[in-house]
């Protein structure tokens, strides 16, 4: 097992769980679109997918190596 070498202070944290926000927050719109337009079906779902996978790598990162915002 490998340890990553990672340390965030407060303010970094917060940023990080912010851009992990917004990563979901586009992954939704993605899904949404991709649902509603069927020539953007395969589309949508590739960006939801990918914006969805790095915003939840994103936050486990934050959470784990993070410190707790005051």
């Amino acid at each position: 097992m490998y340890i990553l070498a990672l340390t965030f202070k407060a303010h970094q944290t917060a940023r990080i769980e912010e851009i992990a926000g917004a990563l979901t927050a586009i992954a939704g719109a993605a899904f949404f679109v991709g649902g509603i337009t069927p020539m953007g079906r395969r589309i949508g779902l590739i960006f939801g997918g990918i914006a969805l996978a790095a915003s939840g790598v994103l936050f486990v990162l934050a959470i784990r190596y993070g410190a707790p915002p005051k």
